[in-house]
């Protein structure tokens, strides 16, 4: 089934050149069905790459989902062209009064600041209690199941001795839980940071379920309150060349970088690298839109059987 995005979105043309069904706003509007709608806070630097990753992994279900991309007001992008977030993206303040099925929370490169410093954790933290009443499951990816942790939970994060950088095996721990459905025991994701919620912490807090973890990248995936809020700590989303990307910008850049784990073949960065982790991520996001968003969110968004079910 389509993913409904708009007519003129740059990503449109490449997932269509990768016989991904995507359908226009006009299509749309003319199919008598009630899509999922989903929202994507997308706090990424270079968002046109993360819209197109989180599509591509959104498509891979038979439900329509119909997807709209929010910015923070608080921060100004310098990767993303103002003319393509006041043209495809909209603030908390244009959707505060409506209810969405699902929302995604991106992750973002502030992990090495404390919260209360990133010039929108305010609003960030006013977009979470808003969905917790608006939206019937949220996934935080990255930098935002930390801060959700912490904001929910006050689970702190702390500094990694050197950046988890690479491809990392994890182990499922709660195989009876929908979300984890169709997973292998042992399965790879990709993970790209500098700190980390301690493990020991989210054990601790009785309101957290562990769904998988790793030896090295420590917890990977986890919800609380039946799957309304799922943590992802690591970047499932993430295409074959994002790791390599970010790997040459820092060698760029000068600064103290490794070859990301298990990702080069031989560890050379100068072959391709290996994608090992796309049918889980395909897994993960269809059994979250399935299980945790289509199976419980009430048909009529803004009606009463909405009232009744928060």
């Amino acid at each position: 089934m389509p993913i409904k995005i708009q007519n003129e979105l740059p990503a449109r043309e490449i997932l269509e050149n990768e016989n991904i069904f995507v359908m226009d706003e006009f299509r749309a509007m003319h199919q008598d069905i009630r899509p999922l709608q989903v929202l994507i806070l997308n706090i990424m630097p270079i968002k046109t790459d993360t819209e197109l990753q989180l599509l591509r992994v959104l498509s891979n279900t038979p439900l329509h989902v119909d997807v709209t991309f929010m910015n923070v007001s608080t921060h100004i992008s310098k990767n993303t062209p103002a003319s393509h977030l006041n043209r495809f993206y909209c603030t908390f303040d244009d959707i505060k009064d409506r209810k969405f099925d699902g929302l995604i929370v991106t992750g973002a490169p502030v992990e090495d600041i404390p919260f209360e410093e990133v010039d929108y954790y305010e609003e960030f933290c006013r977009i979470l209690d808003w969905a917790e009443v608006n939206v019937t499951s949220t996934l935080h990816i990255c930098w935002a199941a930390q801060a959700g942790f912490y904001h929910y939970y006050g689970i702190n994060k702390r500094l990694l001795p050197k950046k988890l950088f690479g491809v990392y095996e994890h182990r499922v721990s709660n195989r009876k839980i929908p979300l984890v459905r169709g997973f292998d025991d042992i399965f790879l994701a990709p993970h790209s940071r500098h700190t980390e919620t301690p493990a020991d912490k989210i054990h601790e807090c009785k309101e957290l379920t562990i769904l998988a973890e790793s030896k090295e990248a420590g917890v990977f995936l986890c919800m609380a309150e039946e799957g309304r809020k799922i943590f992802v700590t690591g970047h499932p989303e993430y295409d074959r060349y994002t790791l390599n990307n970010e790997y040459h910008r820092d060698l760029d850049k000068g600064l103290p970088i490794q070859i990301p784990y298990n990702y080069y073949p031989d560890d050379d960065p100068t072959q391709k690298p290996l994608l090992q982790w796309r049918s889980h991520s395909n897994d993960l996001y269809s059994n979250w839109l399935n299980y945790y968003v289509y199976q419980i969110t009430p048909y009529d968004l803004g009606g009463e059987s909405y009232a009744m079910w928060i």
